[in-house]
């Protein structure tokens, strides 16, 4: 299967790069930051055979536009996903977000009214506090950063990536998460989602995870230093009847630290819900 994002979807003056491909019930990808779709593309690949799976970039980040007129905050981005669900003609697709993917796939459905068929949360920011005192430091003075000569922003972001992995990434894996961003255009939009992130955007719907009323499965890794393990079972806890599965020896890149078994757990819920 080619995993190239060969489509494209215009939303309020956005390019929102995407690619489906497969048969079978719908799967949708939704990725965190600074991440893109190229971290679940073997996962969709693999599902393929059982299912349509979907992949797609949001603006500011991978293949998407990246003009810095448009705002890329969660709240935007979870009107987005609503929209494009819409526009993908999906009335009740399963999704499987990771990171702030998950903040914006729980925004679509409880506050924008997309429908899912489940929902598997893969160490997503859900629940405050969250972002790191880097965030903080771009936050204050992401021009400054955005201005940083290549080479010096090439080290720093190089350095801040390699951080979400337990146990150590390869070149091409590292070419492949940094390359979105070594451009001027990437290096000014790295910074520019970073500024953008906001523990309000959670604030507004934490409060009804209660309500959510679907499959949900909440998936983490077990030394995640991003988002530390203890938010899986304060998520568990609060949103009824889900389960909770814990990988041993992964990060907050689980799909690169623990590729077998994220994989084969995301296998075993996908076809226990469908």
């Amino acid at each position: 299967m080619a995993t190239e994002l060969d489509q494209s979807f215009g939303w309020r003056g956005r390019s929102v790069a995407w690619m489906s491909a497969g048969s079978g019930p719908p799967v949708v990808f939704c990725h965190g930051t600074p991440w893109s779709s190229v971290l679940w593309a073997p996962y969709a690949e693999a599902l393929s055979s059982e299912f349509t799976v979907y992949l797609w970039d949001m603006p500011g980040y991978g293949r998407s536009s990246m003009d810095e007129r448009h705002e890329v905050d969660l709240g935007t981005q979870g009107e987005l996903l609503r929209d494009l669900l819409e526009h993908w003609g999906l009335t009740s697709p399963h999704v499987v977000a990771h990171d702030i993917g998950g903040a914006v796939a729980l925004r679509a459905h409880l506050l924008h009214g997309a429908a899912y068929a489940s929902l598997a949360l893969v160490d997503v920011v859900a629940l405050r506090p969250w972002g790191s005192d880097f965030f903080r430091l771009v936050a204050d003075q992401p021009h400054v950063f955005a201005a940083q000569p290549p080479h010096v922003h090439r080290g720093a972001l190089e350095a801040y990536i390699a951080g979400a992995s337990h146990r150590g990434l390869g070149r091409t894996d590292l070419d492949a998460l940094t390359a979105p961003w070594l451009s001027a255009e990437g290096q000014a939009a790295f910074y520019r989602q970073i500024a953008a992130a906001d523990e309000r955007f959670t604030d507004e719907v934490e409060r009804r995870y209660a309500d959510l009323d679907l499959p949900v499965a909440v998936i983490w890794g077990r030394e995640d230093t991003w988002i530390p393990v203890d938010r899986a079972q304060r998520l568990a806890d609060v949103v009824p009847g889900a389960q909770l599965a814990i990988v041993d020896d992964a990060g907050h890149l689980i799909h690169l630290d623990a590729p077998v078994q994220l994989a084969t757990t995301l296998h075993r819920w996908l076809t226990e819900v469908r």
